[in-house]
């Protein structure tokens, strides 16, 4: 009974979080009867159970390749509509806005499309935007600034946006005002020590502990070795202890199978690698000397 009752308890919470969804969007899309296109996208804390239908309006979006193991990537950039809707298709236009980009075209993205459709009974659609993994992004984040241009279809909705008081689900700072006509796009590959990680380093910068000290170059390693990825070793419920025992098994033996054959892994100091179970020891900025 007491499962029954949570059950339909969390049914009825999803049904009056969608209807609050659906009014806010409602009330949007009447705005004045102004027949324009603003940026919607909306991200935030939680998921499941309806959580995403509170997230706030953003005026930014984050790519971050560490999160994954491709080398390329297409966000697609929800723009929304207010006024009626139509019975036919009508275009928007949207270009790349030169003084808030730092990316470059061709090499950190492709060309945007300048018009994008709004299909018919539709009351959104989506700019896809092309981003390209390159080296430089582990060092420097670049940016991509979007900008919606009105036409003989649209206007422009939301220059002076205010953020919604229902829509709160969010674990950064809420962005109480900003330009709903532009949107910035943040791209990097930045890697730093994910919250799961057995390993430090002791006096003198010995390493020492299941992994040793933290390396972009192992931990990349390790997803090689053991077909995960930077995301597996966020929390405790991917990266459990018998999984954080065998990576350290797999890669000691990969790391003194290397050593054995004469193409020993180095860090970048060039240091042997270390993690727990290999027959050497290393300290940072100490690099390896072969023996003669």
């Amino acid at each position: 009974m007491k499962i029954l009752t949570l059950c339909m308890l969390l049914k009825i919470v999803a049904v009056v979080t969608a209807l609050c969804c659906v009014s806010c969007e409602q009330e949007l899309m009447d705005y004045r009867g102004n027949e324009g296109v603003y940026f919607a996208v909306q991200h935030g804390a939680g998921a499941g159970f309806g959580n995403d239908r509170s997230w706030p309006f953003q005026p930014y979006s984050n790519v971050e390749f560490v999160k994954t193991q491709h080398l390329d990537s297409t966000v697609h950039i929800k723009v929304m509509i207010t006024g009626p809707i139509k019975d036919y298709d009508r275009p928007f236009l949207v270009e790349v806005n030169p003084d808030s980009t730092t990316a470059m075209l061709g090499l950190h993205y492709a060309a945007i499309p300048k018009e994008v459709i709004v299909p018919a009974h539709k009351t959104s659609a989506t700019i896809p935007v092309h981003i390209f993994r390159t080296p430089d992004l582990q060092h420097e984040e670049k940016k991509i600034g979007l900008r919606l241009r009105p036409n003989t279809f649209f206007g422009l909705s939301f220059p002076h946006w205010n953020a919604l008081p229902e829509l709160t689900a969010s674990s950064k700072p809420i962005i109480p005002t900003f330009d709903a006509s532009l949107h910035s796009i943040y791209i990097n590959d930045f890697m730093v020590q994910p919250s799961i990680w057995r390993g430090s380093i002791q006096a003198g910068n010995r390493e020492s502990g299941r992994w040793g000290a933290f390396s972009r170059k192992k931990i990349e390693l390790m997803c090689k070795v053991m077909n995960l990825s930077y995301s597996d070793f966020g929390s405790a419920s991917t990266m459990p202890s018998v999984l954080i025992a065998l990576i350290g098994d797999e890669c000691a033996r990969y790391l003194i199978k290397k050593y054995a054959e004469n193409d020993p892994v180095l860090e970048d100091d060039g240091r042997l690698m270390y993690i727990g179970g290999v027959p050497w020891t290393s300290y940072i900025g100490v690099p390896w000397v072969p023996e003669r």
